[in-house]
C-alpha cells in the first residue's frame, strides 16, 4: 500500500523500465513465439501489458474528471464474468496491429498513465485502497507477473 503518489509513480516507472528493452529488438526478434505455456512473443508480451495499462489510462482520465470510473466498474464487472477471454480476445486485436502502431503506443502509454495519476485527486486513487490496489494490478503488479516472459524473450534474442 502507497501513503504517496510519487512514491507509487516512481515504482511503477522503475517497474516498467525494464520491459522497455522490448523496443530495441529487431522485428523478427519481437515475433518470435518463445515465453511461457502460451509461446508468447515480445509483441505479444507488450500488447497484453499495454492493453491494460490503456485500461488504467481510461479510469485515471475519468478519474480527473469526477469522483468515480465507470470504466472500472464496467472492467471489473466483465473480468468477472468473461475473464481470460479477455486476454484472448486482447491479443488477437494486437497481433492484427501494424508493428509500428504497437511500438507507438507501447512507448507512449505508460507515461500518459503516469502524467494523468498526478492529476487525479489523491482522494480519488491513492487514499482509495480498492483504486490503489486497481491501479497497482494493472501496471507494477502485473510487470511483476510477466518477469520471467520478458526474461525468456530477451534471452532468445541475444
Amino acid at each position: 500500500m502507497y501513503f504517496d503518489a510519487l512514491s507509487f509513480l516512481e515504482d511503477e516507472r522503475d517497474a516498467w523500465r525494464p520491459y522497455e528493452a522490448l523496443f530495441t529488438l529487431t522485428p523478427v526478434h519481437l515475433e518470435l513465439p518463445i515465453a511461457g505455456e502460451d509461446r508468447w512473443s515480445g509483441r505479444d508480451l507488450l500488447g497484453h501489458l499495454v492493453f491494460w495499462q490503456e485500461r488504467a489510462l481510461a479510469v485515471a482520465r475519468e478519474l480527473a474528471v469526477g469522483a468515480t470510473s465507470a470504466s472500472r466498474l464496467r472492467g471489473e464487472a466483465d473480468w468477472e464474468a468473461r475473464g481470460d477471454a479477455i486476454n484472448d480476445e486482447a491479443l488477437a486485436a494486437w497481433r492484427a496491429l501494424p508493428l509500428d502502431e504497437l511500438l507507438a503506443r507501447a512507448r507512449t502509454v505508460a507515461g500518459e498513465l503516469r502524467g494523468h495519476l498526478t492529476v487525479v485527486p489523491e482522494a480519488r486513487w491513492l487514499k482509495d485502497g480498492k483504486v490503489q490496489a486497481f491501479f497497482a494490478s494493472e501496471t507494477i503488479d502485473h510487470y511483476a507477473d510477466h518477469a520471467a516472459d520478458l526474461a525468456a524473450i530477451l534471452a532468445a534474442a541475444r
